[in-house]
């Protein structure tokens, strides 16, 4: 039987179980909101926010590639690719489009066109240098690393700052070659 062929983002968020969108970014908004009552530091919730994120990429990799059908990327631009039109509709619900490319094809910007996060949400002044939506930054890196390539994600522009966009920074830093558990001539 042939493979199956890869599965668009929206065919996969039709059929994929999903939460009441106010539900989860009610959710959401709770956990942030209690980071910054028991962290008190700003830069503290922002580095916990990523941590949870990457924890939750290491392990979302594993559904997304069972669900999406998503063939090996031969490079970099074809996964940020796949992240912003597949990854993005198929857990959240939204599109993005990958922009800002180096001329290496090692860095690029993930852009937003909505985020359900961020729903009912605007940060009070006690909380300008607050991410607050740095969970995602963790869940593309946790994701990223799972299939080989170690990346740094960053926020670039936040509309809950002022911005006119929700954009992320991509950069890969190395491609780390698979390792194999077993030698195959044994």
């Amino acid at each position: 039987m042939p493979p199956a062929a890869p599965r668009s983002g929206d065919a996969i968020f039709a059929s994929v179980e999903r939460v009441n969108a106010e539900l989860f970014t009610l959710t959401y908004g709770a956990i942030v909101r209690q980071l910054l009552t028991d962290l008190e530091e700003v830069e503290e919730v922002n580095k916990q926010l990523d941590q949870m994120g990457y924890n939750i990429g290491i392990r979302l990799i594993d559904e997304f590639l069972a669900k999406s059908n998503v063939s090996r990327c031969v490079d970099f631009k074809e996964t940020a690719e796949v992240i912003a039109k597949v990854g993005f509709k198929m857990f959240l619900g939204v599109t993005a489009s990958v922009t800002n490319w180096d001329a290496d094809g090692t860095c690029c910007s993930i852009v937003l066109e909505d985020n359900p996060l961020v729903d009912f949400v605007e940060l009070p002044d006690t909380c300008q240098g607050l991410y607050y939506c740095n969970i995602l930054s963790g869940v593309i890196r946790g994701a990223l690393e799972m299939v080989s390539m170690k990346t740094e994600v960053t926020w670039i522009r936040d509309m809950l700052r002022g911005d006119d966009a929700y954009e992320l920074q991509v950069k890969l830093l190395k491609q780390v070659p698979e390792e194999y558990p077993y030698k195959d001539d044994e």
